[in-house]
């Protein structure tokens, strides 16, 4: 693990939040009753190595009891500017209708928050400032992670800053130059973690000092892209990061290092433990595997209950399963006690897995969960089913 010049560096999983109770709260009379079934929903990550403004700023600002107060000052600003949403949403940076446009489509000083079309306001990340930082050697070759908060095909297209660009101004198409990209990765954890991610060997262009990376994440089943942007100081480093808080874990970032010398004869080889093409081989989790999940709401204005029926709509057994779903912003809507399911939450974005005892799930068998709310709920956000 590279040694952080500000912060000490961990990998260790992280469950968000806690894990809700799993007994039923007394019936309720039911007023309403909705049943649908869902299909595709918003998919999640964001940039973890090189970190990306968005990552930092949430790990950075996190306090042991799930407060923010941020520590780099560009973080604060967007706390000041835009509130808690993209923090707690850091991996919702995103444009339902993206389509891969770049260049007349994103403005110029709006791509760090891909012109602002997204759910939450992710543009105080466009603004020039003092930055949290990663650390690197010019030429050298490392670990490009992404986080995979819901796993979906598509290809990466990363840009860096041309030489002489100037970084007290917002980043424009003029100022970058497209330098790689990486299609349908492969990931080294299921969705729904902090430390999980795609992954995939990245050797850096010849720079010098400060520089910012641009990811555009094109998802290839949907119009759904993601964007990031990284700050990186070329200076010889081996993936050290400076300017957050000395306490704050950042799952999944160890400083990616695999080569961080690019004068050595014999580079360190980053297949020996993980595959170097990730055009070649194949994603950790099954992609054969299909699963749908429809909800019954039942509401009483004040609350409602919900049920949901996770069924297997492939040719074989599933091991396992996540449904996602992401309640609409300053909703109110909390939920009070659920059965059947574990539940993980982070600001609007909700993460349900099995029990374990319902995990399995035969070729076209269901299994079945709920839980209650607090809100005003008549019908479900979009579901995601993940099956694994």
């Amino acid at each position: 693990m590279s040694t952080a010049t500000a912060v000490g560096l961990h990998s260790r999983h992280r469950r968000l939040i806690a894990i809700m109770a799993l007994v039923i709260a007394a019936a309720v009379a039911a007023a309403l009753s909705t049943v649908f079934t869902q299909s595709k929903a918003e998919a999640h990550g964001a940039t973890v190595f090189p970190g990306s403004r968005q990552y930092f700023c949430y790990f950075d600002a996190l306090s042991g009891n799930g407060a923010l107060d941020p520590t780099n000052e560009m973080c604060q600003h967007v706390l000041d500017e835009a509130g808690s949403g993209p923090f707690y949403n850091w991996f919702g940076n995103l444009d339902s209708n993206g389509a891969g446009q770049t260049v007349g489509y994103i403005p110029d000083g709006r791509l760090c928050d891909g012109g602002g079309r997204g759910p939450y306001n992710f543009e105080p990340y466009n603004d020039p400032g003092d930055w949290p930082k990663t650390h690197v050697t010019s030429g050298a070759t490392y670990e490009w992670r992404f986080n995979n908060w819901a796993a979906h095909p598509g290809r990466f297209d990363l840009y860096i800053t041309n030489p002489g660009w100037d970084p007290s101004q917002p980043l424009g198409w003029d100022d970058i130059e497209k330098f790689a990209t990486i299609q349908d990765p492969p990931q080294n954890g299921g969705p729904g973690a902090d430390d999980h991610y795609y992954y995939a060997s990245l050797t850096l262009p010849q720079r010098s000092g400060y520089q910012m990376i641009f990811t555009h994440w094109v998802r290839s089943d949907s119009t759904e892209n993601f964007y990031a942007c990284s700050d990186l100081m070329f200076d010889g480093g081996n993936g050290e990061v400076s300017g957050i808080n000395p306490n704050a874990d950042l799952p999944g970032n160890d400083g990616g290092v695999t080569d961080p010398d690019p004068t050595t004869d014999e580079p360190d080889d980053p297949t020996t433990d993980e595959p170097d093409d990730p055009t070649t081989d194949e994603p950790d989790d099954p992609t054969d595997a299909t699963c749908t999940a429809e909800a019954t709401v039942n509401s009483w204005g004040s609350g409602a209950t919900v049920s949901i029926s996770v069924t297997n709509t492939g040719t074989t057994n599933m091991g396992g399963w996540m449904i996602h779903w992401l309640w609409e912003p300053n909703s109110g809507i909390t939920i009070t006690n659920s059965w059947n399911t574990e539940i993980s939450s982070m600001g609007d974005m909700e993460m349900a897995g099995p029990s374990g005892w319902n995990a399995s799930v035969a070729a076209g068998q269901s299994v079945d969960f709920g839980f209650n709310v607090n809100g005003s709920l008549t019908s479900m956000p979009e579901l995601e089913c993940i099956p694994s």
